[in-house]
């Protein structure tokens, strides 16, 4: 950033171009061809300012009132916002240890215009999608011409396995909308993220930007350019992915050593967040009393459309906590918990 600010050109300070600054869409496609077996040029990249933003475009370049999605229940309740803001029509399909149920999905709703998914680590319960999966995903969309918007969520951070292919990468029918993000692997106020578009989207896509706000912002994505090309951020996630798989580990041993069988882990093999079940307890009540002890829970069952079905238990993220700060935070959420059985059991 000092490097580039001392050498500010006036081209920062007027409109860019819709699809992003074309240096970084460059450096984008090289880092996902090599790291994600993404098959793409430049040209179908879109620079946005995270998933949020791409979601939204593709709701509007894609989808119309009515259009009836699929989402995974339990899901990422923030894209249910878009989707209903565009007057979309969700259709909760169940998730299990392969990722979408995709035969559920078409017992539901065969016709469905567009999907979403998470397959590298499925938000919340931390699944990967089976290859299998991901092989009837794709042949569902080209039968039904429906949509894959893959949201591939911590796809750097894989603790035991290496990585499946990505949608993308599989797809011989472009119905793949790809979406990434930097939000989680730099920091989330970088507001950068991109979109990987099938060529015969691309205008369609282009349009709907110039109507949102023109253009990204151009600072920041020469910047990111830089740091890509000169090898920084291939170099920044090996590290990372050494220190996530250390603080998954401690609070993975200090769960079940202070826990044992009072609750189940969930997609501990990847990523930067895991999930705890629980069994007869009431999440957002449990959430309430950890926050009064300085302890921040995201209750499971906030991240299904209904209440119906629900299951109860909390979303633990260990991207931002030490290894030393785990054992504190675990007995604090095993106190809390052993102060709602009590109070059940009065």
């Amino acid at each position: 950033m000092t490097r580039h600010q001392r050498s500010v050109s006036t081209r920062y300070l007027d409109y860019g171009d819709p699809m992003g600054l074309k240096s970084l869409r460059e450096a984008i496609a090289v880092y996902l061809a090599t790291a994600r077996g993404v098959r793409c040029t430049a040209d179908q990249i879109m620079i946005v300012s995270g998933s949020q933003q791409a979601l939204d475009i593709c709701a509007r370049a894609l989808l119309k009132a009515g259009s009836r999605v699929w989402m995974e229940e339990p899901g990422y309740r923030f894209a249910r916002s878009v989707f209903a803001l565009n007057s979309c029509r969700i259709v909760p399909v169940p998730v299990d240890q392969e990722g979408l149920n995709i035969a559920s999905g078409i017992k539901r709703c065969r016709n469905a215009r567009a999907v979403l998914v998470t397959p590298s680590h499925q938000y919340p319960l931390g699944f990967t999608m089976s290859a299998s999966r991901r092989l009837q995903l794709l042949d569902w969309a080209e039968s039904s011409r429906a949509w894959i918007l893959e949201d591939d969520y911590d796809s750097e951070y894989q603790f035991e396995n290496m990585p499946i292919s990505c949608l993308q990468g599989l797809d011989r029918n472009t119905r793949v909308i790809y979406i990434g993000t930097f939000s989680k692997v730099l920091f989330p106020s970088l507001r950068l993220g991109y979109l990987v578009i099938p060529c015969e989207l691309v205008e369609r896509f282009r349009v709907v930007r110039v109507a949102m706000d023109i253009s990204p912002a151009i600072f920041s994505q020469a910047v990111l350019a830089d740091f890509i090309r000169e090898d920084h951020f291939s170099r920044h996630i090996r590290r990372m992915r050494l220190l996530y798989r250390e603080r998954r580990n401690a609070l993975v041993e200090n769960l079940r050593s202070a826990l044992g069988s009072v609750v189940e882990v969930t997609g501990e093999q990847a990523g930067m967040h895991l999930c705890v079940l629980l069994n007869g307890i009431c999440d957002r009540e449990i959430a309430q009393r950890a926050a009064l002890a300085d302890l921040w829970l995201v209750p499971l069952s906030s991240s299904y459309v209904g209440s119906k079905g629900s299951r109860h238990g909390f979303i633990l993220g260990f991207g931002s906590t030490s290894v030393e700060e785990m054992p504190g935070a675990v007995k604090k959420l095993r106190l809390v918990l052993g102060s709602a059985q009590r109070t059940r059991a009065t």
